[in-house]
């Protein structure tokens, strides 16, 4: 059998140990990120087992991979493998879920903490002179604000939704979860357009769905109060990024953290990326990256793999 880890640098595998993949299949071939169809169909063509974290497996690229049984994902998401044509080929294709719930969570209340602390002007302050000339003891010109007693919102409250909710509790939060669109009412839900108007905080936990898609537009944000913080960590084209942008110029929400972009690197540019939007923190979609996240995340390919090879395969989602 052989195994081929297709884009195996995007999970920073220099403080990772491989040995639970080596232990089910000896032979492993691991590469960079493909940047070419025939470059994949080369590299999966005699492989038996195929993991993939974000590298694209359409039907055209499966048909060239006669001997291959198995795809894993190294995600949850499976956007980026054809299911319905592995399905007809007769591949079947697992992903990973759970992995990374303590690293999205604790980056979540980062970006929260950050925003609502003012640890940039803050930290700035500190170490460009305004402290050093302050007639008192403190720079007294950056009010932050305290997280007990406010109200946070949560729009889907799977597995990461009801984390994060258990630590804004831990803060003396109270919380508020939306209630799916076209779903029968379900208690302790609200229906989104009555949350916004009601949290001091508004994170984002739901996949992108077509439903989903554009969910936080402009007429969203301008319903939402101008002190509000909106956090998405799920994913970018859940929220409408140019509305983003101009509600934080125009002083209507009182700040974002940012994990995610609708289009992955940016290498067109994006609405977020202008060096004018205030109380804005981006970064480059690492909530899920901690070293403990990434070293779970290859135990649990490893279990996928010894349990499809054990004949009771686990996780499938074709």
């Amino acid at each position: 059998m052989q195994g081929v880890f297709l884009d195996q640098d995007t999970l920073h595998p220099a403080d990772l140990d491989f040995s639970p993949l080596e232990a089910i299949i000896s032979q492993w071939k691991y590469y960079e990120t493909s940047s070419t169809a025939s470059e994949i169909i080369d590299r999966i063509r005699q492989a038996t087992i195929a993991v993939t974290n974000k590298i694209a497996l359409t039907g055209s690229i499966l048909k060239q991979a006669p001997h291959l049984q198995l795809v894993c994902i190294a995600a949850t998401g499976t956007n980026n493998v054809d299911l319905e044509a592995a399905r007809r080929l007769g591949i079947a294709v697992c992903n990973v879920r759970g992995y990374c719930t303590a690293s999205v969570v604790e980056h979540v209340f980062a970006l929260i903490l950050a925003l609502t602390r003012r640890l940039a002007a803050t930290s700035h302050a500190a170490t460009t002179g305004a402290w050093q000339y302050s007639p008192h003891f403190t720079v007294p010109d950056f009010p932050c604000r305290e997280l007990a007693g406010k109200t946070f919102g949560i729009v889907g409250y799977g597995e990461l939704g009801q984390a994060v909710a258990r630590i804004a509790k831990a803060f003396g939060m109270t919380v508020l979860i939306a209630q799916r669109s076209n779903t029968p009412n379900r208690p302790g839900r609200i229906p989104l357009k009555d949350l916004l108007p009601l949290v001091d905080i508004l994170s984002l936990h739901c996949p992108l769905t077509p439903e989903t898609t554009g969910l936080i537009g402009p007429n969203e944000l301008a319903s939402m109060r101008s002190d509000a913080l909106l956090i998405n960590a799920a994913r970018g084209g859940i929220v409408n990024e140019q509305a983003l942008a101009d509600a934080l110029r125009r002083g209507h929400l009182g700040g974002a953290g940012v994990d995610v972009l609708s289009q992955e690197p940016p290498r067109h540019g994006n609405p977020l990326l202008a060096p004018d939007i205030p109380n804005l923190i981006l970064t480059p979609h690492v909530a899920w990256n901690s070293r403990e996240a990434r070293q779970y995340l290859l135990t649990q390919v490893a279990k996928n793999i010894r349990s499809f090879l054990a004949g009771e395969p686990r996780n499938l989602v074709s």
